[in-house]
C-alpha cells in the first residue's frame, strides 16, 4: 500500500523512500518503452544516419534532415513528446508524496505500451506517437494535481502563503505552532499534516477553524462538520419494562458492576410500575427518543477505580447506587443508550482520531446527550481536544456535592480565588446534576429507594423493636472518638453495627456493640425494619443510607454542625467547587423531611443528646419516602430534563414579567407580552422552561443568597429565569433607585446597594448564581413554586 512506502527523515519530514522510486513499476515500464522507441527509430532511419547531437540537447532531441515525408513528421512528434514526458517525470520524481489516484493513472499510462503489438511499422510508430501525446497530457495533469494539493516539500508555493486575514487573527500564530509541534501528536499526521505549510493551512482551515479556507482546495467533497440534527427524522421514545438489554450492556468483571446489576434487578418491578404510571400521567404523549452516551468515568481503570475493590469491604456505595438508577431511568424512558466503562470504549463511541487528543473530531457528534462525571469529563477533554468545547452543551455531569457558578467560570474563578481542581469547565451550571437538591444552580438528579406498599408498612410497624439502634458507619475509623455518646445510647438501646472486618482481625468497636459485618442489601433492609433508630456519626456526608432507613420506618438521628462545615473550614470540602455550608450530616433530611422522622442535635451536649434518645423511644413513626426518591419521581424528573433542557440553543434575552416585591402577595400572572430594552414594540416571549408563569421575583437582604431568600417564602431559586430580570426595567419596576448602573462580571449580580444607590447587572450569563451573596448588596432573585414532593419541578414543568 502507498502509506507503507513512506519514510521519515531526520528533520521530521515524510518522504517517499528511494527504494520505492527505483521499484516504481510504471516508471520502469516507461524506460523499457523508451528503448523500444529507439529501436523503431533505428529501423526507420535509413541505416541509422543521425545528425550529431548538440551539447545542450536532451537524449531525445533528434535532427531529421536525412528523413523526409511521413517518417520525419512522426519522429519529430515522438522526439518532442518524449522530451516533454522526461521533464514531467523528472518533476514528478521530486515530489515527496503522491496520491494513490496518481499511481493508478501512471499504471494506466504504462498499459498503453504493453498493449502495442507491431504489425505494420509505420502504423505502429503513428500509434506510438499518439499514445505518447496522450501520456504527455496525463503526466501534465498528474503534476498539476499534485502541486495543487500542496504536496511540495518546502510548501512555499503561492497557494501556501500564510494569510493575514483580520477575520482569522490567530492563523499565523497557529501555523508557527504547527511548524514547531506538529509531530507532538500522531493525530496531525492522521489528518494529512506532513510538515509543509500547505498541509498546516489545510488542517487549520478544514479540521480546525483558525485559518480561512484554502482557495485552491476542492471543498465540494469534504465532509460537513456541522450537521443539522433537526433534519434527522425524530423517533418516539416508548417506555420499557424489560431490563435484560440494559443488564447485558453494563457488562461484567467488577464487583461494582455486579452490585449495580443486582440493584437493578431488585427494583425491576417498581420501575415497571412507575413507567406505567408516568405514561398515564403524560397521557401517552409523544416523547423524542434521544441518542445517549453514558460514560461512568470513576469506574474506569484510567481513573484508578478505587471503588470496585471496596464494594464488599464497607466502601462507599452512593455513587454506584445513583449510576445504577440513572442507567435504569434512561433505559425505562425508552432512549437509545450506549454505555462506556473504559476510555477505549469512550474513544470508539465518539470517533476520536488516534493520538493524544490534540485534534478535534471532524465527524458529527453521534449523541444528543452524554452523561458522565468529573473523571469522565477530564478523560473527554484529554481525548476530544477542541471538540469538547464545541460539543460541551450536550454533556451532563453527575456531581455529588454540586458546582457553583463562581467556581465553574474559569476566568472568574482564577481571578477571584475560586479556582479548584474540579471546577472551571465553563458549563451552564444546570448541566451539573446532584444527588440531593441542595444547590438550585444545579439540576437535581437523585436516586431511588424501594417503595413499600401499605401491607409492608403495617408489618414493619408491628415488628419494630423500640430499644434497637443501628449505627451508620461501615468503617472502623468512623467509630473513633465516639465512645462518649455511644455510652449514653447504650443505656437506653441495644446498639448494632455493620462494620467491615476480616476474620482474623475483629473491628475496634465498643464491646457492647453487636456487629453484623457488611450485610447484603436485603439483609440490611431487614435489620433496618426491626430497628427504631438509625444514628449517624457525622460522616459520610449526604449519602443514601439515611433516606433508606427512614423509608424502612427508622428515626434518623444526626449531629448538628456548629459552625457549618464548608470548604473554608473542613478538609473534606476543601477543593470542592462549592462554598455551600453543610449544617448537618444530611441537610436534605433535616430541611425537607424533618421531625418526627429526622432529629438533628448537638452531640457535644450530653443533656440534649440523651433527651433526643428518650423522645425517639416514645415517638411512633411510619415508614416515609419522599415522592422525588421513588422510581416514578425520578422518571418524572429525568423525563422533564431530557425533553425541556436545551443548552445548545442560543438563550434569548428578555425583560421581566410578573415582578413582585419581597413578601407581597402574587396574583396569577397575566399573558407575557413585555417591552424589550431599546424597543418600542410589545414582543411576545417565546416558551421558556421552567415556564415564566412560575416566576416570582424577590429582593434579598444584604448578605442573603437567593437560595435563602426564596426558601423563606417556600419557593425555590430558579437560575434559568435570571436572564429575564437582569435589566434596568426590572430595577425600575421594583422602585430601586440607581444613580450608577454598571454591567460587570460578578456572581452576585443582578443586585443593588441601598446605601450607595449603585446598581449592577450581570455581564456574563454563566455567572448567574442562586448561591452568591454579599454583605454590600441586596440581590434580585428569580424564585418559582415547586410540586409537592418534587422540588426540581414547578407546578407546570412536567
Amino acid at each position: 500500500m502507498f502509506w507503507k512506502m513512506l519514510s521519515v527523515s531526520s528533520d521530521g519530514k515524510t518522504m517517499l523512500s528511494r527504494r520505492w522510486l527505483v521499484t516504481f513499476k510504471p516508471f520502469r515500464i516507461f524506460v523499457v518503452g523508451i528503448g523500444f522507441f529507439s529501436l523503431c527509430f533505428l529501423m526507420t532511419s535509413l541505416g541509422g544516419q543521425f545528425s550529431a547531437k548538440r551539447l545542450e540537447d536532451s537524449p531525445f532531441t533528434i535532427h531529421t534532415e536525412v528523413l523526409g515525408g511521413v517518417e520525419s513528421r512522426v519522429l519529430r512528434k515522438i522526439s518532442v513528446m518524449l522530451e516533454v514526458i522526461l521533464k514531467r517525470m523528472h518533476s514528478l520524481a521530486k515530489l515527496d508524496n503522491a496520491t494513490i489516484a496518481d499511481m493508478r493513472r501512471l499504471d494506466e499510462l504504462s498499459s498503453a505500451i504493453n498493449k502495442l503489438q507491431p504489425a505494420n511499422l509505420m502504423e505502429m510508430i503513428q500509434a506510438i506517437a499518439q499514445n505518447v501525446s496522450n501520456m504527455a497530457i496525463r503526466v501534465e495533469q498528474i503534476l498539476q494535481n499534485s502541486i495543487m494539493q500542496g504536496k511540495v516539500r518546502d510548501g512555499t508555493s503561492t497557494q501556501c502563503d500564510i494569510p493575514k486575514d483580520p477575520r482569522y487573527p490567530e492563523c499565523p500564530g497557529k501555523v508557527d505552532w504547527m511548524r514547531a509541534r506538529w509531530t507532538s501528536d500522531p493525530c496531525y499526521a492522521f489528518y494529512g499534516v506532513d510538515g509543509s505549510d500547505c498541509s498546516f493551512l489545510i488542517y487549520l482551515s478544514e479540521v480546525e477553524w483558525f485559518c480561512p479556507p484554502v482557495a485552491w482546495r476542492d471543498h465540494s467533497n469534504q465532509p460537513t462538520q456541522h450537521v443539522d440534527q433537526a433534519k434527522e427524522p425524530k423517533r418516539p421514545a416508548a417506555f420499557r419494562t424489560d431490563l435484560s438489554v440494559l443488564l447485558n450492556q453494563i457488562g461484567t468483571g467488577k464487583e461494582s458492576l455486579s452490585f449495580m446489576k443486582k440493584r437493578i434487578r431488585q427494583l425491576a418491578q417498581q420501575w415497571a410500575t412507575a413507567a406505567q404510571r408516568l405514561d398515564s400521567t403524560l397521557e401517552h404523549r409523544w416523547r423524542d427518543q434521544k441518542k445517549i452516551l453514558i460514560h461512568v468515568g470513576f469506574l474506569t481503570e484510567e481513573a484508578g477505580d478505587v471503588f470496585s475493590p471496596k464494594v464488599l469491604k464497607g466502601g462507599p456505595l452512593g455513587e454506584m447506587v445513583q449510576w445504577a438508577d440513572i442507567l435504569t431511568a434512561l433505559h425505562v424512558l425508552g432512549h437509545n443508550l450506549k454505555i462506556s466503562m473504559s476510555v477505549k470504549e469512550l474513544q470508539n463511541f465518539l470517533g476520536v482520531p488516534p493520538g493524544r487528543g490534540s485534534c478535534p473530531i471532524t465527524a458529527p457528534l453521534p449523541f444528543d446527550l452524554i452523561y458522565t462525571d468529573y473523571h469522565g469529563l477530564r478523560q473527554m477533554k484529554q481525548h476530544m481536544g477542541l471538540s469538547l468545547k464545541k460539543h460541551k452543551c450536550h454533556i451532563r455531569v453527575i456531581d455529588t456535592f454540586g458546582t457553583e457558578p463562581a467556581y465553574n467560570h474559569e476566568e472568574y474563578a482564577t481571578l477571584h480565588g475560586y479556582r479548584t481542581d474540579w471546577g472551571y469547565w465553563n458549563l451552564n451550571t444546570r448541566q451539573y446534576m446532584t444527588m440531593f437538591p441542595h444547590t438550585p444552580d444545579n439540576s437535581f438528579m437523585g436516586f431511588v429507594l424501594e417503595e413499600l406498599n401499605d401491607t409492608a408498612k403495617r408489618s414493619i410497624q408491628q415488628n419494630k423493636v423500640n430499644n434497637m439502634a443501628v449505627v451508620y458507619g461501615k468503617e472502623t475509623s468512623m467509630w473513633k472518638g465516639k465512645e462518649g455518646f455511644l455510652q449514653i445510647l447504650n443505656k437506653y438501646m441495644e446498639v448494632h453495627g455493620t462494620v467491615y472486618y476480616e476474620t482474623q482481625r475483629p473491628p475496634e468497636v465498643p464491646a457492647f456493640v453487636k456487629n453484623h459485618g457488611v450485610l447484603p442489601q436485603q439483609e440490611l433492609q431487614q435489620l433496618l425494619r426491626k430497628a427504631k433508630l438509625f444514628i449517624g456519626f457525622g460522616f459520610p456526608y449526604e449519602g443514601p443510607a439515611p433516606l433508606e432507613a427512614i423509608a424502612n420506618g427508622c428515626v434518623f438521628l444526626q449531629p448538628k454542625f456548629n459552625p457549618p462545615h464548608s470548604s473554608l473550614n473542613h478538609n473534606f470540602f476543601k477543593g470542592k467547587p462549592t462554598s455551600r455550608e453543610v449544617s448537618s450530616q444530611n441537610p436534605y433530611a433535616e430541611q425537607y423531611i424533618g421531625s418526627p422522622h429526622v432529629m438533628t442535635v448537638d452531640y457535644n451536649n450530653a443533656v440534649e443528646f440523651e433527651a433526643a434518645i428518650k423522645k425517639i423511644i416514645r415517638t411512633k413513626v411510619e415508614p416515609y419516602l419522599p415522592h422525588e426518591y421513588t422510581c416514578e419521581g425520578m422518571l418524572e424528573r429525568v423525563h422533564a430534563y431530557i425533553q425541556h433542557q436545551d443548552f445548545c440553543a442560543p438563550q434569548p434575552f428578555f425583560i421581566p414579567a410578573n415582578l413582585t416585591r419581597r413578601g407581597s402577595a402574587s396574583s396569577s400572572p397575566e399573558p407575557l407580552s413585555v417591552l424589550l430594552p431599546n424597543s418600542t414594540a410589545n414582543i411576545s416571549v417565546p416558551p421558556a422552561w421552567p415556564p415564566l408563569s412560575a416566576l416570582r421575583v424577590l429582593v434579598s437582604q444584604e448578605g442573603e443568597s437567593c437560595v435563602d431568600a426564596c426558601r423563606t417564602h417556600n419557593l425555590i431559586c430558579e437560575p434559568a429565569h435570571f436572564a429575564f430580570i437582569n435589566n434596568k426595567e426590572a430595577l425600575l419596576r421594583l422602585d430601586v433607585q440607581c444613580e450608577v448602573l454598571d454591567y460587570e462580571m460578578n456572581h452576585v449580580l443582578p443586585a443593588f446597594s441601598v446605601l450607595r444607590r449603585e446598581c449592577g447587572l450581570q455581564r456574563e450569563p454563566l455567572l448567574f448564581s442562586c448561591a452568591g451573596q454579599s454583605p454590600k448588596y441586596r440581590r434580585l432573585c428569580p424564585c418559582r413554586d415547586f410540586r409537592r414532593g418534587q422540588v426540581a419541578l414547578c407546578g407546570g414543568c412536567l
